[in-house]
């Protein structure tokens, strides 16, 4: 029955996409399937957020804000449990780090998500940020409008730079519905998943944006994220202080990279006790959070908090239902503390099981950056009076800059989430200072910064793009002619005249690679028949110009084949077991053919 079952489903998918060859075009079908995808991703965002919005309340809704609450202690640590059981046991995959694994599916796998992501990192996010869990909802809406569009793709087969550019849209549409912001959408896919803008690639994107924001005015009005009243005008004596605050966000994005880093590292360890890691995330996120509520999932009430106060009394409801509570003059210790432990609640939240992204930590972090910098500049009189909720609002921009190598996704995220496009100056100001800041230590955004260091992240160079998207499985030629080392040049023959390339590989009984013998060199003696008997293969066989490892990048590959200028080399497995043998000239051709695919408007 299942079987007839999927046979007529395959027979009707193979009718519509003959129908759709015939009737619409390439370009037309693309913008379609863009529309749905930025619809899909809008519904997305829209349900991740309602559920959000309905556990919080539910868990939190009596919370009392003059005393502390001892539930602090108890309800990360159940939310990081049921994560990680959903994860284990229905998903039964990695889900996490949503916007690097979009990255990956780019580079390394024909920017192919698989089905489970369309829903999975919803509820999953939902679950860990509900309950407390001190992450962001948007890296996984991020990554499930990427899977809508590149299932969407794959379902109607379409080509892999289509793909591509489905995948960007629906990473776009994530970001437009979440924050009602189509340009940041836009910008987003350019900067962050370095999916180059081509009149083939602009357009679809743009419905995409354009779809995914509309359906979000639909579905909840015009809510917004952060409401944001700009305090006072810009003025060119704020200057120092702006550019001092880039400086600033850069330092801190630094910071934030690092030490998430070194945690994630930590919780690397414990890899196979799963157990183990929801024990330590647990302490450490649950113990954070009791101390300093704010950190309690996205932690958007303390953002809106600081940029919509006007007086020290708005102020200190950050410190509501903490041990802080009724000391003011604690405010700034405890956002400076805050500031600092943001980012391990945040990894003990992933590094434990839970499921989310650094996207809001990001914002969160630079939020109170600036309003820290605003607040000590104006305690010290450094200079001119800075507003502090405007500083609050550039500081947004700025680590964001910083943490995503991204600073026109900082700029126009914040001037359209906030409507503080009064403040384009400034955030320019803070966002580029923030990034050439953070370049200096670090050459990647935090989500690309592994895959980088592996060869595999997608840039906006044409020339790294295309290796990077080569894979080295896709040029290996595994018809090959193997010999071993005590055979006659007599029976070598036989094997030269069915050998397709010029290099014969000498390996021994397990495949090791000995030695090679090329072809070429040994004309002399092939067609004297009276020395068959006097030469064997480890008599004529010499080392390989280079070897190559198996999942050796392609930049590489290319780089060895130059230097050692041969036509043949070998790769080889972890074993040194033979797997086949690259050519220079095809990979070349394909490398040119790539290069052509995504010239191509």
């Amino acid at each position: 029955m299942d079987k007839a079952i999927k046979t007529e489903k395959t027979t009707w998918l193979q009718r519509l996409h003959t129908w759709r060859v015939e009737h619409v075009s390439d370009r037309t079908f693309l913008l379609v399937l863009a529309f749905f995808v930025g619809f899909f991703a809008a519904v997305a965002a829209f349900v991740l957020h309602g559920l959000i919005n309905q556990i919080v309340a539910l868990l939190t809704g009596r919370f009392q804000a003059d005393s502390y609450n001892w539930l602090y202690l108890v309800y990360p640590v159940i939310g990081i449990y049921l994560t990680s059981l959903f994860v284990r046991y229905v998903v039964k995959d990695n889900i996490s780090h949503g916007i690097t694994r979009i990255l990956y599916a780019i580079s390394s796998n024909r920017s192919r998500l698989k089905s489970h992501n369309t829903w999975s990192s919803v509820i999953a996010s939902a679950i860990t940020i509900g309950f407390g869990g001190s992450v962001g909802a948007e890296a996984p809406i991020v990554l499930t409008g990427s899977a809508i569009g590149s299932n969407l793709g794959q379902l109607f087969r379409m080509d892999n730079k289509t793909l591509m550019t489905l995948v960007g849209c629906g990473a776009a549409g994530a970001i437009a519905g979440i924050f009602k912001a189509p340009i940041a959408g836009l910008v987003f896919t350019l900067e962050v998943l370095m999916i180059d803008l081509t009149m083939a690639s602009l357009l679809p994107i743009l419905v995409s944006c354009v779809t995914a924001t509309c359906f979000t005015y639909i579905f909840s009005g015009n809510a917004v994220l952060f409401s944001f009243h700009l305090d006072s005008d810009w003025t060119v004596q704020r200057v120092p202080a702006s550019i001092l605050l880039g400086i600033s966000c850069g330092l801190v994005s630094l910071y934030f990279i690092r030490t998430m880093n070194a945690c994630e590292d930590m919780f690397a360890r414990f890899k196979d006790k799963p157990y183990v890691k929801l024990f330590i995330g647990g302490i450490i996120l649950s113990t954070l959070i009791f101390l300093f509520p704010s950190l309690y999932g996205e932690g958007y009430h303390a953002i809106n908090l600081l940029l919509n106060g006007s007086t020290e009394a708005d102020w200190n409801m950050l410190l509501d239902g903490s041990l802080f509570y009724g000391h003011p003059e604690y405010l700034i210790a405890y956002i400076g503390l805050v500031l600092l432990t943001k980012v391990f609640a945040t990894s003990a939240t992933n590094g434990g099981g839970g499921c989310g992204g650094t996207f809001a930590p990001s914002l969160f972090i630079g939020c109170f950056t600036g309003f820290l910098f605003a607040r000590l500049w104006n305690i010290h009189q450094i200079g001119v009076y800075v507003p502090e909720k405007n500083f609050a609002l550039l500081g947004m921009a700025g680590v964001m800059s910083g943490v995503m190598h991204a600073p026109l996704t900082g700029i126009f995220l914040i001037a359209e989430i906030t409507s503080g496009y009064n403040l384009f100056m400034p955030l320019m100001i803070v966002s580029v200072s923030a990034y050439l800041t953070i370049i200096i230590f670090e050459p990647h955004s935090i989500y690309g910064m592994r895959l980088a260091r592996q060869g595999r992240l997608v840039t906006h160079h044409t020339d790294h793009a295309v290796l990077t998207l080569m894979s080295l499985d896709s040029v290996i030629d595994r018809d090959y002619q193997a010999v071993d080392a005590d055979m006659e040049l007599g029976q070598m023959v036989h094997k030269i005249s069915r050998s397709r390339n010029s290099v014969l590989p000498v390996t021994d009984a397990a495949g090791i690679l000995l030695g090679e013998i090329n072809i070429l060199k040994i004309r002399h003696v092939v067609f004297r028949t009276e020395l068959y008997n006097h030469f064997k293969a480890h008599q004529l066989m010499v080392e390989p110009a280079a070897v190559l490892s198996d999942g050796t990048p392609m930049t590489e590959v290319m780089k060895t084949f130059e230097r050692t200028q041969a036509d043949w080399l070998p790769v080889l497995d972890a074993n040194r077991h033979l797997k086949g043998y690259i050519s220079r000239k095809r990979m070349y051709n394909m490398y040119r053919k790539m290069v052509h695919d995504l010239s191509q408007d």
